[in-house]
């Protein structure tokens, strides 16, 4: 008997390990971060360790898996405040507006490529269910139409396996899924609430990723500035500060890119990376006056038609760090 329930344990490890990373992209999207994916995650192991002798099989595993992490992400939710970028928290700024860091609010936060990649099912994740947009509107659902939708219009589940994983009835699945699409559609326009198959990076990203960090390394405002779409948003958590089109991001970027300009930033390298299956660039500099080069910021880009439309530049410098640590 204890030889068999050894092989059980063996095989719950596997089945674990198996599916650690779509658990973790799964409890990324709940609470819009991927540190505290990999607690939840961690929780959603000890239980299923506890349950194990009790699961009948009357679900695959990967279900049974996926129901025990998303009532511990609920579970999460109770208590947390939603994360938020600074466009949550007031208007747009004029160049120029010096705000300092807010470290009392709980900010979304990237998750990198290489997380994506490392695993068969997460290899295959739509780009539009992890761009920090789409993962900033979620945060303006309830926990519970946040789990509805992401099982039905991410995952794919019909309602039934929906209503399995949740505890509720099919018609409250689809109630909540038509209540969470209406804000949804509310906060992203532009988007439908049906998610394209992952894609590759496409050549005009990296030329456009190129010609930026060229320009941005050169002090080059002139030259980043013919990159920036009319429309673009540019934002800088933990810092409330946030840019809205094309003249207010350029004014910011000639106040801090030139040397001696009144917020010279200095000396940078950037480095091209990818984050949330979009463009990024971990950025370097050595400060005025000084000879130590050091992490600055990760910035995520959204690109598209050949411009840059969104900059999302991250300065939390416990979240660079760990970027760096888990990046190739």
């Amino acid at each position: 008997m204890a030889r068999r329930d050894e092989g059980a344990r063996m095989d719950l490890t596997e089945l674990l390990r198996k599916h650690r990373r779509e658990l973790e992209v799964h409890c990324y999207r709940m609470p819009g971060s991927y540190h505290e994916a990999e607690d939840v995650v961690q929780e959603t192991f000890l239980r299923a360790w506890r349950g194990w002798d009790a699961f009948q099989g009357r679900s695959s595993v990967r279900a049974w898996l996926y129901r025990i992490a998303t009532n511990a992400c609920l579970d999460v939710l109770k208590s947390a405040q939603r994360r938020v970028l600074p466009m949550d928290l007031g208007p747009p700024s004029a160049p120029g507006t010096s705000l300092p860091p807010r470290a009392d609010v709980p900010w979304l936060e990237p998750i990198p490529d290489r997380v994506l990649d490392e695993d068969p099912e997460t290899r295959l994740v739509a780009r539009e269910t992890v761009e920090l947009a789409f993962l900033a509107a979620l945060q303006h659902l309830p926990p519970r139409q946040r789990a509805v939708l992401i099982a039905r219009d991410v995952l794919g589940w019909p309602a039934g396996e929906a209503a399995a994983l949740l505890g509720l009835t099919a018609p409250a699945v689809n109630s909540a899924l038509q209540r969470a699409r209406a804000t949804l559609r509310e906060r992203l326009p532009e988007r439908g609430a049906d998610w394209t198959p992952a894609r590759a990076p496409v050549p005009e990203e990296a030329e456009v990723l190129r010609r930026y960090v060229e320009a941005f390394e050169r002090a080059d405002v002139a030259g980043m500035a013919r990159l920036i779409a009319d429309e673009a948003r540019a934002t800088m958590p933990p810092i409330q500060v946030w840019y809205l089109r094309k003249p207010a991001i350029v004014g910011a970027l000639a106040l801090s890119v030139p040397p001696g300009s009144p917020y010279d930033v200095g000396r940078v390298r950037a480095v091209p990376t990818r984050a949330n299956r979009t463009p990024a660039i971990v950025v370097h500099r050595i400060p005025p006056g000084e000879r130590t080069e050091r992490p600055f910021a990760l910035s995520v880009l959204r690109i598209e038609a050949g411009l840059i439309r969104e900059m999302t530049a991250f300065h939390d410098p416990r979240l660079l760090a760990d970027f760096l640590r888990k990046s190739p």
